[in-house]
C-alpha cells in the first residue's frame, strides 16, 4: 500500500472521531468529508461500514452520529474507571491509615 493511501479502516476510524460532539444533531456527510479531506464517496462508504457494525447512525435529518452503542461503549469505559478510581481511593485510604500507626 502506497503511503500516500488511506486504509478504509483508517477512514472509518478517523470518520467515527469526527462524530465526537454530534450525537444529538449529527453531522452530515458533506461535513465530514470537508473536515477529513475525503471525498463523499469514500466517506459514505466508511459510514456504512460504521453503521454496519453497530457504531454509527444515521438519524432522522439524515445526519450521521454515534450509535447507541458507540455510546454504551463510552458509558462501559467510564464506568469501568471510576471502579478501578474508587479501588485506588480505598488502597490508599489504608496505606495512609497503616503509616501513621
Amino acid at each position: 500500500m502506497k503511503d500516500n493511501t488511506i486504509s478504509s479502516a483508517r477512514r472509518a476510524l478517523r470518520v467515527l472521531k469526527i462524530l465526537k460532539g454530534h450525537t444529538i444533531t449529527g453531522i452530515s456527510n458533506k461535513e465530514i468529508s470537508e473536515s477529513l479531506g475525503e471525498s463523499p464517496v469514500n466517506v459514505s462508504r466508511a459510514l456504512a461500514e460504521l453503521e454496519a457494525e453497530g457504531l454509527a447512525t444515521k438519524l432522522d435529518n439524515g445526519r450521521w452520529a454515534h450509535s447507541v452503542a458507540m455510546l454504551q461503549i463510552s458509558a462501559a469505559h467510564t464506568a469501568h474507571m471510576a471502579s478501578l478510581q474508587d479501588r485506588m481511593s480505598e488502597i490508599n485510604q489504608r496505606v495512609a491509615a497503616g503509616a501513621t500507626r
